[in-house]
């Protein structure tokens, strides 16, 4: 059975996209944050930070820079960047993500 991040990457679940490409998904958090806050999700299922191996060193640096792209088009003066690992640490999804809370002036 999928998770829902992987039913969304696949459009079997709704979500309100804000990008994509070949790599990446991003929609908004059904649960807001801040006045702005999406996710940033690989379209490769792992399950969090601490499933990352070597070779996911490039994906982990092009979230940032699709968060980096994101936050730049929404003109944001500052912006957060977010992992939650695990149940402790907040994360809801076993699926990666990145979350980006931005404020606008």
């Amino acid at each position: 059975m999928e998770c829902l991040f992987c039913k969304i990457v696949n459009k079997e679940e709704p979500a309100t996209l804000v990008y994509e490409d070949e790599r990446f998904v991003v929609f908004k958090d059904i649960h807001p944050k801040a006045p702005f806050h999406v996710l940033i999700v690989p379209r490769k299922h792992i399950a969090s930070v601490a499933e990352l191996g070597e070779q996911d060193k490039e994906l982990i640096a092009e979230m940032i820079f699709v968060a980096k792209h994101i936050a730049e088009e929404q003109k944001f003066p500052g912006y957060k960047l977010q992992f939650n690992v695990g149940r402790q640490g907040g994360q809801i999804v076993d699926h990666l993500h990145l979350h980006l809370l931005g404020y606008p002036l």
